[in-house]
């Protein structure tokens, strides 16, 4: 390793000559994130770039030349394999070089650059008709770069095959700076004073070949699925020196990919799913012949594992139209006419019938249970690294792929050879394809652990290529497969793949260690035995605590997707993978570890990560591995801040529940100032933005009005916790919510002066916040059984989630227990035959996010349309405000850029539909987006109240 490499100030210094205002980012707090993707490995890089042209990447090559410095390309950082790290600069085509260039639908081509994300691509291309084939199942943030570094191929492999069968050019940029363009007729510059360069390079790769005939065409494209190595076949003369084919899959060994131009295919008009399930994967396999018979689109596998943890993370509703058994294939059929469709599926359902294996199928006709059903594959990945169980399982040897007519004699011999090592594995995959997904619970953390690892995956590797099959079959060989490469391919097809490297880069500065001159396969992992942390969660989930939390992020990146769920609010409106779940958690590792963060919990870098946060804890339950940033954030402002003075917002936003309650008994003078020049400095002394108004206070004597009203005339069935919002801001919440309550068959008391400590724990205040829980559970815990119904989302999810876990108690285990949402409350309590008032038939509905990822199976928008509202337009995402997040002067934008994601779009097409928010962030922020146009959110209590044309209670 070059001095360079070491001290990236040369490279950086050479690039602001090549490239001035070139985004180029050294330093833990920078590159700390960069040094993982979804495999096993660690591997810190020296600078990060951020490319915004192909002239960048010239720059960027020729400068890392100079200076002797190691270059990776990278995309959605997804790769399971190690492909995307590297110790030099990583260039991150995700954040800048993502466009779509252009979309000819009459040749049915699309060019894009390397950081387009698929499902952008996908959704662009949708507007024609058309589609782009290969469907990872990270298509919601793998990049077409990333795709073609691995020849990534998806759940419709069996239809659309790889990614290279979809290539028609690149536009690359080699090791010393020349950009060209390789196609199916060989390589062209894109400067004519490169001709000869490119000549030559042409002239080196023909020559290769001539002298290479019989072991690329003997031992290269056996089977559909063989990825590891170099493609050279599509060099041979009888596939026309086919460079764009060869170059998929490399890796970025060999060149940098800037951009490409692919083909699309024709969107099916019609399709249909089966479910069909098995007692075993083998037997599931052993079908899998039969039902290629029949053309399907898709044949996707799973065993029990995967559904289990997916319903203990979302609720037995989030797995729905499974038959009975223990493994279970999914079989799309597609094609132009939905009853020949359909047909094809009755036929093929009665065929496997007859084969006798089957425990059950059906055809999935419901597009909801279809995509509930999509998604726990999709999700196969993260799903396995932590089961419900709490095991842990890891990539390794995860992508091996057979001929599929072999795949049951194969899944038959790998079960054996993992009972044989003492090992569990966690089988999903493209069994239509041959190619076989297993996370195995591997222990990379001790030297035993990587023994066994390795003499595991190199007896897996000669079990594999006994059954003729790959080391990959679509995640690239990386540094998890690269060494494996000689038990597969002859000395010979060795030599020839080093001379390919070689003709590309002499020097060896692309992505070193991988494919060409390995590392060891067991070297970089990023797992190591580390001490327990004392801390103030009790993290009773993880087996070590907050490192073991924090280990919870595996780099599968579903935090980056764009759109579906709600996570992660900040990275959608930044676009910053610091600024993602995943760069957080990442940069959480590093400070446990202690090398690259050497001051723990005091770090700057780590408490600059954290800090767009909104705490909104979707992530707890859209992150396959149920990684909790919020609670993690907690910790670490809790540890970061002892004994010291904090900003200043976390006195005046987290002590507000004693604030407000003061400010209760002088309501009206308090008001009448906050409204002036002295609540502005007030704010701005408090650290609270300007921009916001303060909302008004609550009189104590309004607050006592409201609470006499609401006490039940009978026996109460339930408790009504009036929590802090509901007391300082809004008490006609709490008179709406004991009407309905009541009307429901549900009468309850309401529980005034207590506190849940939402505010201390989300300002990471926890010594506090446990003294407040500690009294309110004292409070509640009296052998009262009865149901705990909360109005305010947030502080039912803190009673429910943080009080356990940070007072760790069976009496706060016993009340939480209890707790319900209104939501909930309705759900399960409510007399049968309770009718509500009558209804609007169409609402926009903003759901509070820790409602949504800590109450699964309670969601407002299934109440309200079994209610009888017909149409439910959900703002699918953060509000932006989120408690004090968005009252802090420091995060105002980033408030509104999130809310700009959903929120706003929704309340500037509202039509004069009522808009429901049950939330008091939420209803604070439309009333600040859109307040001035007379538009108030309204809580599902206040739209069900019965006595809603009643003149309500004033404050």
């Amino acid at each position: 390793m070059t001095t360079a490499t070491r001290d990236p100030a040369g490279l950086t210094a050479r690039l602001a000559e090549l490239a001035p205002g070139l985004r180029v980012e050294s330093g833990p707090g920078a590159t700390g994130a960069y040094a993982y993707d979804a495999s096993n490995y660690r591997v810190p890089p020296r600078a990060v770039v951020f490319p915004r042209t192909a002239d960048d990447v010239v720059a960027v090559l020729r400068a890392c030349r100079e200076t002797g410095v190691p270059v990776t390309a990278r995309g959605g950082g997804t790769s399971m394999a190690g492909n995307a790290v590297g110790p030099g600069a990583v260039l991150d085509f995700s954040r800048y070089m993502n466009r779509i260039l252009d979309i000819d639908t009459q040749a049915r081509t699309a060019r894009v650059e390397a950081g387009v994300v698929l499902d952008a691509l996908r959704g662009a291309t949708a507007l024609h008709g058309l589609d782009f084939g290969p469907d990872p199942s990270s298509h919601s943030r793998c990049t077409l770069g990333g795709m073609i570094g691995n020849d990534a191929c998806g759940n419709r492999s069996v239809r659309d095959g790889r990614t290279s069968g979809h290539v028609v050019a690149l536009e690359i940029v080699t090791a010393d700076g020349v950009r060209a363009v390789a196609d199916h007729s060989g390589l062209h510059p894109v400067d004519p004073a490169d001709d000869g360069l490119v000549a030559r390079l042409e002239a080196d790769l023909k020559r290769l070949v001539e002298d290479n005939l019989a072991p690329i065409r003997t031992e290269l494209g056996r089977i559909p699925r063989q990825v590891s190595g170099y493609q050279l076949h599509h060099l041979l003369p009888e596939n026309g020196f086919g460079l764009a084919r060869a170059l998929v899959g490399t890796e970025g060994t060999c060149a940098v990919v800037t951009a490409a131009t692919v083909r699309l295919v024709a969107t099916a008009q019609a399709s249909t799913l089966l479910t069909l399930g098995y007692d075993d994967v083998v037997e599931a396999a052993e079908d899998v012949p039969e039902i290629l018979r029949f053309a399907p689109s898709a044949v996707e596998g799973m065993d029990e594992a995967i559904v289990a943890t997916m319903r203990a993370r979302r609720g037995a509703d989030s797995v729905t139209g499974l038959p009975e058994g223990r493994a279970w294939l999914y079989v799309e059929l597609e094609g132009d006419d939905q009853s020949v469709v359909d047909a094809r599926a009755a036929e093929l359902l009665d065929a496997l019938k007859a084969q006798g294996r089957l425990t059950g199928g059906r055809v999935v006709g419901s597009p909801a249970e279809r995509r509930s059903l999509w998604r726990v594959r999709e999700d196969g990945a993260g799903l396995a690294a932590r089961l419900v169980d709490g095991g842990e399982s890891w990539p390794g040897w995860e992508d091996a792929a057979v001929a599929p007519e072999d795949l049951a004699g194969y899944l038959r011999d790998f079960r054996k050879l993992l009972v044989s090592h003492q090992l569990t594995g966690v089988l999903y995959g493209h069994f239509g394809a041959g190619c076989v997904h297993v996370r195995i619970d591997f222990d990379t953390a001790t030297d035993t652990g990587r023994t066994v690892m390795r003499r595991f995956v190199t007896e897996a590797a000669a079990l594999v290529v006994e059954h003729g099959g790959t080391l990959s079959g679509e995640h690239g060989d990386g540094r998890a497969r690269s060494e494996l490469l000689q038990v597969m391919y002859s000395h010979r097809m060795i030599a020839a793949f080093a001379a390919f490297k070689r003709v590309f880069d002499p020097d060896g500065l692309l992505n070193p260690g991988v494919i060409i001159d390995p590392a060891p396969l067991d070297s970089d992992f990023a797992l190591r035995e580390l001490p327990l942390l004392d801390t103030t969660f009790g993290f009773p989930h993880d087996e070590d605590g907050f490192a073991g939390a924090v280990r919870r992020c595996v780099g599968v990146g579903r935090c980056r997707s764009d759109a579906g769920g709600v996570m992660c609010p900040s990275y959608r409106a930044t676009g910053e993978e610091n600024d993602s779940t995943r760069g957080r958690a990442r940069m959480l590792q590093e400070m446990v570890r202690g090398e690259a963060v050497t001051d723990g919990w005091r770090s700057t870098e780590v408490r600059d990560a954290l800090d767009l946060c909104l705490s909104c804890k979707a992530c707890s339950s859209d992150c396959p591995v149920g990684v909790d940033m919020a609670t993690y954030k907690a910790e670490f402002l809790h540890q970061h801040y002892k004994g010291r003075l904090r900003p200043r917002s976390h006195y005046s936003l987290g002590w507000l529940p004693l604030t407000s309650a003061l400010a209760g008994f002088v309501a009206r003078p308090v008001n009448l100032v906050l409204r002036g020049p002295v609540g502005k400095l007030l704010a701005r002394l408090g650290g609270v933005t300007t921009r916001r108004r303060i909302p008004a206070f609550t009189s104590r004597r309004a607050l006592r009005r409201t609470l006499r009203a609401a006490k039940p005339s009978g026996p109460a069935k339930a408790i009504l916790f009036v929590d802090s919002f509901t007391r300082a801001f809004r008490p006609q919440i709490a008179g709406a919510a004991s009407r309905v309550l009541a009307d429901a068959g549900i009468p309850c008391t309401p529980q005034d002066g207590l506190c849940c400590g939402l505010t201390w724990v989300s300002t990471g205040q926890l010594s506090t916040a446990r003294r407040i829980m500690a009294r309110t559970v004292a409070a509640l815990d009296n052998g009262d059984e009865r149901p705990i119904i909360v109005a305010e989302p947030s502080c039912a999810a803190a009673l429910r989630r943080d009080v356990p876990e940070l007072l760790g108690t069976e009496a706060a285990q016993r009340v939480a227990d209890r707790v319900r949402t209104f939501t909930g409350a309705l759900t399960d309590l409510a007399d049968q035959n309770w009718t509500p008032p009558p209804l609007p038939e169409n609402v926009v509905l903003q759901t509070h996010c820790h409602e949504y990822a800590t109450f699964k199976g309670h969601r407002p928008a299934d109440l309200l349309r079994r209610l009888g509202v017909r149409a439910v337009d959900e703002a699918e995402g953060c509000c932006g405000l989120a408690g004090n997040f968005g009252f802090e002067a420091r995060h105002y934008d980033t408030s509104i850029a999130v809310a700009d994601l959903a929120l706003k779009p929704r309340l500037d097409e509202l039509g004069g539909r009522p808009v429901v928010a049950d939330g008091f962030s939420c209803a604070t922020q439309i009333d600040h987006l859109a307040g001035d146009r007379g538009i108030r959110a309204r809580h599902l209590a206040e739209l069900l109240d019965p006595a809603a044309d009643q003149p309500g209670e004033t404050t």
